[in-house]
């Protein structure tokens, strides 16, 4: 269940982005937020490697936009392209579901440093169902704003 909720809000911020050029997929919101639906494309990315190859599976390796982890970096998407942020996040969903599916139970733990405590992969399932409906909530927002486009 939480496998099949976690995809439908992954399929739901790519529906969101659908039929988009890379011009409206950089559009921000308004001033002075500059969250744009390829912002949030680029920042879900660094959340899968986030939660599931760092916490989860203990790598040890930099966000994909940031050598520092600074997750802000991921939100100025005013260079990128639908190509390189969908490759991005694909590439991270693909670790993300190799990790969870490969996984002994949802009770597997790892340790998230900035909570400084562990969490197991049931929590970590649950917080990608939060993070997405959240910002897929955003992406309702910003897709409208671009063509008008509503719904689910």
């Amino acid at each position: 269940m939480l496998r099949a909720f976690l995809d439908y809000h992954r399929a739901t911020l790519a529906m969101k982005c659908e039929g988009l050029s890379d011009e409206e997929l950089r559009r921000a919101s308004m001033p002075p937020s500059t969250l744009s639906l390829l912002g949030l494309v680029r920042h879900m990315a660094e959340v899968e490697r986030t939660w599931f190859r760092i916490v989860i599976n203990g790598e040890d390796i930099p966000l994909v936009w940031s050598d520092e982890r600074d997750y802000q970096v991921a939100y100025d998407a005013s260079a990128a392209t639908r190509s390189e942020a969908f490759d991005a996040w694909q590439t991270e969903v693909e670790h993300s579901r190799r990790i969870e599916e490969s996984a002994e139970s949802l009770d597997v733990t790892g340790h998230q440093p900035k909570w400084e405590e562990d969490v197991s992969l049931r929590l970590v399932m649950l917080h990608m169902i939060h993070e997405y409906a959240r910002h897929n909530g955003h992406a309702d927002f910003l897709r409208e704003a671009i063509d008008g486009t509503v719904g689910a």
